[in-house]
Formats: structure tokens, sequence, C-alpha cells
């Protein structure tokens, strides 16, 4: 399983420079984008920009991929899911619920929950089940509370670079 650090473990600032920033905001603004066209707009060379875009992807600072939109894949049901756990299982609990297919993401929290989770599902049966017949059956899950979305009004992938 794939982890990403989050807040409070991520790398210091000092590892990403203005240019790696620029080059950043190039990628995410269009991640198809070549690195001459970035290079030629930086006013630097393809090399230098090929070079820092694969040490921060190699070093976990950058990563490139296709964002699709659920709705538009026929996944009809959006949720948070909040969970309170047995302090002995937390860790475990989250990486066991991290590897169901219905699960965008996992956060470890401080306050009334121990996990969020957020879950695409194709309609509401498909939630009913993913709670049930999942969530619930996990060893040390005491209990949840479920947001159902109604309406995304932003989802964001463009931070860091400003």
């Amino acid at each position: 399983m794939a982890r990403n650090g989050g807040a409070g473990a991520g790398r210091s600032a000092e590892e990403v420079s203005p240019l790696d920033k620029r080059i950043i905001e190039h990628l995410q603004a269009d991640g198809r984008r070549s690195f001459t066209s970035i290079a030629a707009e930086l006013g630097v060379s393809e090399a230098a920009v090929r070079a820092r875009v694969n040490r921060m992807t190699k070093r976990g600072i950058l990563q490139v991929v296709g964002v699709t939109d659920p709705l538009k894949l026929g996944f009809r049901q959006m949720a948070m899911v909040a969970i309170r756990c047995d302090g002995d299982r937390l860790i475990d609990i989250a990486d066991e619920i991290a590897l169901f297919p219905e699960v965008s993401y996992v956060v470890i929290t401080a306050g009334e929950y121990d996990l969020l989770v957020e879950t695409v599902c194709e309609d509401t049966e498909a939630l009913l089940r993913f709670l049930t017949e999942k969530i619930r059956r996990v060893p040390g899950v005491r209990d949840t509370e479920t947001f159902v979305y109604l309406r995304m009004v932003k989802q964001a992938f463009q931070w860091g670079t400003r």
C-alpha cells in the first residue's frame, strides 16, 4: 500500500526550490505538458526540467496522475465516513480500510473521530453494502457517522506552489 506522509510528516520546504514550484504549477495546470514546453516558458533547459521532475517524483514530492470525475464514470454516491476505533488497532484499521476499492482516502485525525474515510460508490445501495459489509466488519471499529455528499462544490489538486 502506498502511503502519503500527510500533514506534519512532509518534507522541509528547503527541498523544493522556487524553480521546482514553478515546474509543479505547470504540471498542475496540465500534467501532459511537455518538458520542452515548460522549459521554454521558464527559460531553462529541457534537461533541467526533466531532472527536477524525476528527482521530485523519486522523492515522493510530485506525482503526475490522471484525475477522473466519479460522477461521469457512473459513481453517484460519495460520502465521508467518520470512524471511532479501538485505540490499540487504529493503524491496523486505517491500513485495512485503505485497501477497500471504494475508498479514495483515509486520514488519521485528532479529535472526536479517529479516522475520516472518503468513499465513492455507484449508488446508495452500494454505499449501504460498503458500510455494513465492509467498514462495520473491520475488527476494532467502534462506531461510524456517515456524511453523504449532496454536491461537490470544489475539489482542488493545486496547492503548495504559491
